[in-house]
């Protein structure tokens, strides 16, 4: 089982990603992958930037739980998640999370659980600027809540 947790400033490349990631796993049939985009409007607004804070250590043991907790549930091969902190502008890729398994189905469900739950037990802290650079922290939502009580 292969799990790969990076928490970075810099910008990721899904496709070495995945490569790393199915690098010597033999009886890969799904790969599901996700990437996550900061918004370029939020409640109405236009956004001009973010800027995502998180405690070192404490963020990618989170995020390590996250993913063991998915092998948990699913036959899974390999479970990587890349999230980025510091300040990033519209449009900028946040989260990248990819899954393999033997199968499809374990895979959708294994990549909706860790985003499900990197939205809700992930320490990651989100302030954005609106067009009139007014900045405001961004709060948790109840149907991120509701999404992680599902499973």
């Amino acid at each position: 089982m292969r799990i790969s947790i990076k928490v970075q400033s810099e910008i990721f490349d899904a496709a070495s990603e995945v490569s790393v990631l199915r690098s010597g796993v033999a009886l890969t049939g799904a790969l599901v992958e996700f990437t996550g985009f900061v918004r370029d409007i939020s409640e109405g607004s236009q956004v001009s930037a973010m800027y995502l804070e998180h405690y070192p250590g404490m963020t990618e043991k989170s995020l390590h739980k996250i993913a063991e907790k998915a092998i948990g549930r699913w036959q899974l091969f390999g479970v990587s998640i890349v999230h980025r902190v510091g300040r990033l502008g519209p449009t900028e890729p946040i989260v990248y999370v990819a899954v393999i398994s033997e199968h499809r189905k374990e895979a959708f469900e294994a990549c909706e659980f860790i985003m499900d739950f990197l939205k809700t037990d992930a320490p990651f802290w989100k302030k954005e600027w609106n067009e009139n650079d007014e900045a405001a922290w961004v709060g948790a939502k109840e149907s991120d809540g509701d999404a992680a009580t599902r499973w």
